[in-house]
């Protein structure tokens, strides 16, 4: 059987409302640097990055509880790629759980140098702390922190 190879490009631009669980959220990183989940009433969890209702329950979620800013690496890949709307490789992303949190929340690893592959990977095994770093011109949105090795 041939294997096939296809180039095919996909540019997608859409808006869409956040509502009242991510916009406080994304609020709280662009004005005060601070990262929280939600949690869960029925279960206790604390769902981040947060949801108005829990994945597991299906309940509503309660009351905000700040996480972090530490945390430790649960799980990152290292690109040597160059993707579209992406940064220029290498860099790093992962899930990270942080401190108080109950679910990993997605971002980039900065700090550590990806010219070798297998150090770099070392540095960032599963179960490394980190510490969660916040840009000083923030807009609100996921690329206004980063996570740093402790």
């Amino acid at each position: 059987m041939e294997l096939l190879k296809r180039r095919e490009a996909w540019n997608i631009t859409y808006t869409h409302a956040l509502g009242e669980t991510a916009s406080w959220f994304y609020v709280q990183i662009r004005d005060h640097a601070k990262i929280y989940g939600r949690r869960c009433g029925k279960t206790g969890r604390v769902l981040v990055p947060p949801r108005a209702f829990s994945d597991q329950t299906l309940e509503p979620t309660t009351d905000w509880v700040e996480v972090g800013p530490g945390g430790r690496i649960e799980t990152f890949t290292i690109v040597y790629e160059e993707f579209q709307n992406l940064p220029p490789p290498p860099y790093a992303f992962g899930y990270v759980m942080l401190d108080g949190g109950d679910t990993a929340i997605g971002g980039f690893f900065r700090g550590v140098d990806l010219s070798d592959p297998a150090k770099a990977a070392e540095r960032l095994k599963v179960g490394t702390r980190v510490t969660t770093k916040f840009a000083d011109d923030r807009k609100g949105d996921m690329l206004d922190f980063w996570f740093e090795c402790a």
